[in-house]
């Protein structure tokens, strides 16, 4: 029996990268000498088993075979006659494909090494198209990667749209996207990941709504970057740049859909796009199975980016409907998420990135001043059912009324 140290520990250790989690592939063994060792059995498909210490995985080597190529299905094989080359031969990247004995050794059967200096993702072999859902692990891989300055290679690239031409993309399982998706977009990097799918097709296969932006015009006296998808993906970058949490992050992808709708005879103007957009995104969700907290943010965020960027022109009654809208009075988490991605919009404009929103602290002091008002106050003069409600909208819109006043009279307005 032997072990060998494998995959994205041998990588980042040579990457001089930290190692987050270690696993191991053990050549020579079977399901019982495991087990007799005082290994935990937890692979459902293949045999993996958490050490009794260490808790790190460890898998027999295996080889798999596809069972449906468009799903990504394998019928996985082991036996301590698998080699370890046998092993790494199934894996998606060369600089996934590499081994290191318990002495510091690299196994390196098909270059992982070299495409690491070259700075290159390459696939293994021809069996990486066994698996779709390998075009975005590469994709993702090129998010992650690339302040490191790698890249794809071409011959990978034209596999991957091979892939996504032949609609082997659209029968993946949705969580299996989401998954990929949902890791990829909190990449340091995460618009390259968007860059790779659509450049290899794959964004087109996924999600039409969203590469329907790339080369769609807007005024350039609020987008000097002019393209929709641009525009888009600087506002991911901005987010990256704010370190948001992913429901940010996905609603930033998701805000501008509706300008994939526009007329062509009104552009460069999206009027409308915001209530246009929503029914896409509520599609791109339920396709995907996008988490509530995502999706609900992607919602709200679409449908009241621009009253957010218009926050000192509103009028306290629609201030009042913007913090009801993303349920401040409950939820206040949702409005600080709501609030980040509306500035990350606001920066997401070529020239515009270091600029400064005040709507953030404008709104966030509207919501301070409306929560004074409770419901006791009124319950205690004997209201009752929707009066309650009635009576609390009523003292809150006067209260931001003078709020507001301040503010602009402060302004100079």
């Amino acid at each position: 029996m032997e072990v060998f140290k494998v995959g994205g520990a041998v990588r980042d250790r040579l990457l001089g990268r930290p190692v987050q989690d270690i696993d191991w592939v053990v050549v020579g063994a079977t399901v019982d000498q495991m087990t007799g060792l005082g290994y935990q059995a937890v692979g459902a498909d293949f045999a993996v088993f958490l050490h009794p210490t260490t808790g790190d995985e460890y898998a027999l080597a295996r080889l798999d075979r596809s069972s449906s190529v468009r799903r990504g299905r394998f019928n996985f094989f082991t036996s301590p006659d698998v080699s370890l080359v046998d092993d790494l031969a199934r894996r998606d990247i060369t600089i996934n494909a590499m081994a290191e004995t318990a002495d510091g050794e690299v196994i390196d059967p098909h270059g992982g090494k070299a495409d690491l200096e070259a700075k290159i993702l390459r696939h293994v072999s021809p069996a990486f198209a066994e698996d779709p859902v390998r075009v975005l692990r590469v994709a993702r891989f090129a998010a992650r990667y690339a302040p490191l300055g790698f890249t794809v290679a071409p011959e990978t690239i034209a596999l991957m749209a091979g892939l996504a031409e032949g609609g082997a993309l659209s029968e993946l399982p949705p969580e299996r996207i989401w998954k990929e998706f949902s890791r990829a977009l909190m990449e340091p990097c995460a618009h390259v990941f968007i860059e790779v799918l659509r450049e290899c097709g794959a964004l087109q296969a996924l999600m039409p709504e969203l590469n329907a932006l790339f080369g769609v015009p807007q005024p350039a006296a609020h987008h000097p970057e002019i393209d929709t998808g641009v525009h888009v993906l600087m506002v991911l970058t901005q987010t990256c740049k704010m370190n948001a949490p992913l429901p940010v992050r996905w609603a930033a992808l998701m805000h501008d859909l509706g300008k994939g709708l526009s007329p062509t005879e009104t552009l460069p103007a999206h009027h409308g796009h915001e209530s246009a957009g929503t029914p896409l995104i509520r599609a791109v969700n339920r396709r995907f199975k996008v988490p509530s907290d995502c999706a609900h943010l992607a919602v709200l965020v679409g449908e009241m980016h621009t009253h957010a960027h218009k926050a000192s022109e509103l009028r306290p009654g629609t201030v009042l409907k913007v913090l009801q809208r993303t349920d401040a009075f409950r939820r206040p988490a949702v409005l600080e998420h709501f609030l980040m991605a509306c500035e990350a919009d606001a920066r997401g404009r070529l020239g515009f990135e270091e600029r400064e929103y005040p709507q953030r602290a404008l709104l966030l002091g509207a919501y301070a001043v409306a929560r004074t008002v409770q419901a006791q106050k009124f319950i205690d003069k004997g209201l009752c059912g929707p009066a309650i409600g009635i009576a609390m909208n009523h003292e809150r819109s006067q209260l931001l009324s003078n709020y507001l006043r301040s503010k602009v009279s402060t302004n100079g307005g």
